[in-house]
């Protein structure tokens, strides 16, 4: 089989985008929000160039006959460009992460100390079909003083060629160098690969996407990486939960946006609670067309559950498909998201304050909620702006990422001729 050669100079971009890294901590933060609303208005201005790329990948889509929630996700439209936009014109009021002294100390002899907030420097961000991402993650790279390669995934190539091109284009008007943002114009793997080598010019890896992707990123860069995870999110209803409240919730997590990493996968429900509410729980599922594939018990009880296997458990589904577990106290349902969680957000409903202490104690995860959904696990939601991305890891930065996940510190030394 013949190998494709990447059509792009990987390298080289790069490098060029450490140069413009250089400039970029040079700006002002008024320079810098200038820049976002100069590319949120050139984005609206130029939003049906972006649709007609937009429109190719999503007949390629068709033609490949990729599933309703990867379409989903590809998919643009007039509103969704002017919600871009718009996002950077919110990411343009935050607070500029960087340049802040955390901490300042004088040492015996003299010798002052700061330790300031800087940026990280050059981003690799690797993602799916998510062109949305392509704006978010510049306009977070831009304002947190970071340049960034982009690398999207081959299903929404002509999408993000059609964005970089027209945040090019107003680049050129600003003091930001348009070297700052680089696309990886290549569907190749080995374009790919070689992104994930580039430790002397790049700083940080940043994958998005399903768990392939992800683990491919974590096993091969040699390029540190700040990780995303995957969401299988679970919804514990307890048995002291209010009807009323742990349906609602149930239903918003699973339903509202079925698709993304924040969406429910497994509801756990304590057998107590399912024994007085199973007429309730049965309408809310099948009101909302939720697939169920249930446990023993809930086979037995739900007529059109079909029975769980073990890869149900663990499975993110992205769609109306739900898993449903039995247990008969907190502790069972916390070893369940021990065992198949990713560590991303889970929730528990619950009107018992020791049980939710036990859960919110217990469980690992980047985001734990008592009697709300976990929907919420969102960086426009939790008032951040745009996000980067979901970590799930522990190192650095954790939930939701957020401007203050860009920077780094540096400490800074004056002294007046102090030797050691």
């Amino acid at each position: 089989m013949t190998t494709i050669k990447p059509t792009v100079n990987v390298e080289a971009q790069a490098i060029e985008a450490k140069k413009a890294a250089k400039k970029l901590a040079m700006l002002t933060t008024e320079e810098k929000n200038q820049t976002l609303n100069l590319l949120a208005d050139k984005l609206e201005a130029e939003y049906e160039a972006i649709l007609e790329a937009n429109e190719k990948d999503l007949e390629n889509g068709r033609q490949q006959g990729f599933e309703d929630a990867f379409m989903d996700r590809l998919a643009l439209s007039k509103e969704r460009i002017y919600d871009f936009a718009n996002g950077l014109r919110e990411v343009a009021e935050l607070e500029d992460p960087t340049g802040h002294v955390l901490s300042d100390w004088t040492l015996e002899n003299g010798l002052g100390v700061e330790k300031v907030t800087v940026p990280l420097g050059v981003i690799g961000m690797i993602y799916e079909a998510r062109p949305n991402v392509t704006v978010d993650s510049t306009g977070l790279a831009l304002k947190s003083g970071n340049a960034i390669v982009l690398k999207g995934g081959s299903s929404a190539i002509n999408s993000n060629r059609a964005i970089v091109e027209v945040l090019h284009h107003g680049l050129e008007e600003t003091k930001v160098p348009k070297e700052a943002v680089q696309f990886i114009d290549s569907t190749a793997r080995e374009a790919t690969q070689q992104l994930f080598t580039m430790k002397e010019h790049v700083d940080v890896l940043i994958p998005r996407g399903g768990g392939s992707l992800i683990s491919a990123v974590v096993n091969n860069a040699t390029v540190p990486v700040l990780e995303t995870g995957v969401g299988n999110c679970h919804v514990y209803i307890d048995k002291e939960a209010e009807v009323e409240k742990a349906l609602n919730i149930l239903v918003n997590a699973k339903t509202d946006r079925p698709a993304v990493c924040n969406a429910a996968e497994t509801l756990i429900v304590h057998k107590d609670w399912l024994n007085e509410n199973l007429d309730a729980l049965t309408k809310a599922l099948k009101d909302n067309d939720i697939n169920v594939h249930g446990d023993e018990e809930i086979v037995n009880l739900m007529p059109d559950a079909v029975e769980a296997g073990e890869s149900d458990w663990a499975n993110e589904y992205l769609s109306k498909d739900i898993a449903i577990k039995t247990v008969n106290d907190a502790a069972e349902a916390i070893n369940h998201i021990e065992t198949y969680g990713t560590k991303h957000s889970e929730a528990i409903v619950t009107e018992n304050a020791d049980t939710a202490k036990m859960f919110k104690s217990l469980v690992d995860a980047a985001a734990i909620y008592h009697n709300a959904s976990t929907r919420f696990t969102d960086g426009g939601a939790l008032g951040f702006g745009a996000e980067i991305g979901i970590s799930t890891q522990k190192l650095h930065a954790r939930g939701p990422m957020g401007l203050p996940a860009l920077t780094t510190v540096k400490y800074i030394m004056s002294g007046n001729g102090q030797v050691r």
